[in-house]
């Protein structure tokens, strides 16, 4: 059955480490950061005079063998794990990539989608005779960015942004230079962290801890971030909004429950938002379980708010992900059964609530339910941590077509009856907004209301940039 969740992003690094090969820490820099992408990943790594790039379709771990590091030398490097939301899963789209132009020669890496990459790669072709070899917006911010005006690199990188309409945390790389950036609404994340005398950029602060680097913050929305053999300097652009629209979805679903985004541990904001779900849905139950990994927190949460105890009720099969063997139809059919095994001797006889982060196109759900029946529960309440999704998302998420969200085209009372639940409940905006605030605040939750942070074009349903050449 089709995929039943918002598809992860893409996760990035970039890495000043002097006295290191700084391919090594982008490595581990990107094995952290698999959960944002498993399709395919890279790592180009600079000396001061050349640079060299590696990327591969697969896993970090399936790409990266020990000879593989040999022409990554350098104290400089960046890296970046993709899942596609732009452009198709082939070799080609694979980042980070290296263009050159009148700046000289870049790398690029790029989470996010750019909007309005499709007028711009054509004015690249007529103003620059910029040549493409991929089909993803990322190249035409990397052409953007090397053929920009400006004395400096900082200079170029805000001539850039300010033509670019959409989401983007980025990391670039010269033969002697790391840049960072973020979108003015920091839509997407980006930290920042110390590791002895040099710098980590990464997408979540989970990838610092796994290196041992001392997270410092995140990038500001709209700021620029420059790392070379004199250490770390910052700009922010004079005209740059105070507004933010960070992806609600990455306290939801995306982010790792130990990464910190703006100041709050997503861990502790799922637990909030399971706790709220339990003041805005109530039942009388047994027990309460989560559908793992990305529900424990807010099931916890759940269950300490309703006095309801909580349990494991479903064991995740860890290794089921990405395969290029195809199942026969009859393994096939045992659909979510290959994902989940229940705990029969827990589940018996119990009135549950389920909860899930998330429900897109409704396709997992009533295979979930299907599972926790036979294993013998009495009653099952299903509770979703995320408002129903509504509008699809054009800053970096594939979340579907409209067509195809079940909550776009059915009610509340019909995705229950559909599914087959005795009960359903959605979180609300409100109450999801009130325990997502953060230090900062301010949140993108187009999917759920339409109202989207940058215009968009409806009626154009899911954005492709594909290639011309």
């Amino acid at each position: 059955f089709p995929f039943d969740h918002p598809r992860e992003e893409c996760g990035v690094v970039g890495v000043y480490s002097p006295g290191t090969e700084a391919s090594r820490v982008a490595f581990f820099g990107l094995f952290a950061l698999q959960h944002r992408g498993q399709e395919s990943a890279g790592i180009a790594a600079a000396d001061g005079h050349q640079l060299n790039v590696h990327t591969d379709m697969g896993l970090v771990t399936q790409i990266f063998r020990e000879r593989d590091f040999l022409p990554l030398s350098g104290e400089f490097a960046i890296g970046h794990t993709r899942y596609s939301t732009t452009g198709t899963s082939q070799l080609c789209n694979a980042q980070p990539l290296v263009v050159e132009g009148l700046a000289g020669k870049l790398a690029l890496a790029h989470n996010g989608n750019i909007i309005n990459a499709s007028q711009l790669k054509v004015q690249l072709k007529e103003q620059w005779g910029c040549r493409f070899n991929s089909t993803t917006d990322s190249e035409v911010i990397a052409h953007q960015l090397v053929n920009a005006p400006g004395n400096s690199w900082e200079e170029r990188m805000f001539h850039c942004m300010r033509t670019l309409e959409g989401a983007f945390s980025l990391v670039a790389m010269t033969e002697d230079t790391v840049l960072a950036a973020r979108d003015p609404l920091g839509i997407r994340p980006l930290c920042i962290g110390k590791m002895g005398e040099g710098w980590i950029i990464a997408s979540e602060s989970c990838a610092l801890d796994h290196l041992g680097a001392k997270y410092l913050r995140d990038v500001s929305p709209g700021e620029v971030i420059v790392l070379d053999r004199d250490g770390m300097r910052s700009a922010v652009r004079k005209e740059s909004t105070k507004s933010r629209a960070m992806c609600i979805f990455e306290h939801i679903y995306f982010a790792r429950p130990d990464s910190v985004l703006d100041g709050t541990l997503v861990y502790s904001a799922r637990q909030e938002m399971g706790a709220q779900l339990a003041r805005e849905h109530p039942v009388d139950a047994d027990l309460v379980i989560g559908i793992p990994d990305s529900s424990t927190a807010a099931a916890v949460g759940y269950a300490r708010e309703s006095g309801i105890p909580y349990s494991d009720g479903l064991i995740k099969n860890r290794y089921v992900g990405r395969t290029f063997i195809e199942p026969e139809q009859r393994l096939r059919d045992l659909g979510v059964r290959q994902k989940f095994n229940p705990l029969t001797e827990v589940i018996k006889g119990q009135r549950l609530v389920v909860v899930d982060d998330s429900i897109v196109r409704g396709t997992t759900t009533p295979h979930v339910i299907r599972v926790l029946r036979r294993a013998g529960a009495k009653e099952i309440h299903i509770r979703v941590c995320a408002p129903p999704i509504k509008f699809p998302c054009y800053m970096g998420v594939d979340m579907a077509d409209q067509s195809e969200l079940i909550a776009a085209n059915k009610t509340v009372e019909e995705i229950r009856a559909m599914a087959n639940a005795d009960s359903l409940g959605f979180l609300s905006i409100e109450g999801l907004l009130r325990v997502s605030k953060g230090e900062q605040g301010g949140f993108c939750d187009a999917c759920f209301t339409g109202n989207y942070p940058v215009p968009v074009q409806l009626q154009l349903g899911k954005l492709v940039l594909e290639s011309e050449t």
